[in-house]
């Protein structure tokens, strides 16, 4: 069921349109850059992007912040939605299940599908962002955001981690469209859900008035991955983060296999 799963991942053209259309932003940016030569003034525009003009080794970091605020989560809610409902929609869910496929094997092999896209899209735009970089703007010993320079294996686990981390911020979105598909036969109904959450939650990031629920809302910690080119690392948020979106992530799942065990399922 897995193997099928992930064969049909990467056989559907969706799956490489919306990665493409992940790695061109970033591109496009690198090359409006490189043509102008006018970067962001420190401390404007997404993380990093002031400094690549003179490093291109740092674009990896600063296509993450430019896809992790909007694109890429509305990618992962956009498949992990269609996972359950679009069989739904299909009339293919009863027939799945009438084969001796258990519901919980179900779930699991969509969710390691939605967990394998959202890895393959997060580290094709860091790699296809390093070499347009390094090409658009050479490279060199890549500086901390503390003033110090990182030696190269260093900066290599930085940027690995950095990867990790925002892969790992984009499966509590997977959760919650995954737990939506189990609950509606639609699967825009289901993206457009998780997409909602996301959005309420990153208006009340930046609302004082919010500040009581601030640390708990979703899209709290998905740029302290910044912190890793810090040196020394600031681990504070990095762990706030990554236990934060554990527990969107055992919530949602348990929920998604609470419904979809006594969801009757009638197409």
């Amino acid at each position: 069921m897995i193997v099928v799963e992930l064969s049909k991942l990467l056989r559907r053209p969706r799956t490489w349109v919306s990665i493409g259309l992940l790695v061109l932003l970033p591109t496009l940016v690198a090359v409006f850059l490189a043509v102008s030569e006018v970067a962001p003034r420190p401390g404007t525009g997404p993380a990093f992007l002031s400094a690549v003009l003179s490093n291109g080794a740092l674009y990896p970091a600063a296509a993450l912040a430019i896809v992790l605020p909007l694109f890429l989560p509305v990618a992962v809610a956009v498949i992990a939605g269609d996972a359950v409902a679009g069989e739904a929609q299909a009339g293919t869910l009863r027939y799945l299940l009438i084969r001796p496929v258990g519901r919980t094997r179900l779930l699991v092999a969509k969710l390691i599908s939605v967990v394998a896209y959202t890895m393959l899209a997060v580290v094709l735009v860091a790699a296809v962002s390093y070499v347009v970089g390094v090409q658009l703007f050479g490279s060199g010993p890549l500086p901390s955001t503390s003033g110090t320079t990182l030696s190269t294996g260093d900066a290599t686990l930085r940027t690995v981690l950095a990867v990790l981390y925002v892969g790992w911020s984009m499966l509590g979105v997977a959760a919650v469209a995954l737990f939506l598909s189990t609950m509606t036969d639609s699967p825009l109904a289901a993206a457009l859900g998780a997409i909602a959450l996301l959005v309420t939650s990153g208006v009340l990031v930046g609302l004082d008035a919010a500040a009581s629920v601030r640390p708990y809302l979703p899209t709290r910690y998905w740029l302290a991955f910044v912190d890793l080119f810090r040196d020394p690392v600031l681990y504070r948020d990095l762990v706030r983060g990554t236990l934060l979106q554990g527990v969107y992530v055992l919530a949602f799942l348990s929920a998604a296999w609470a419904n979809l065990m006594t969801k009757d399922i009638t197409s």
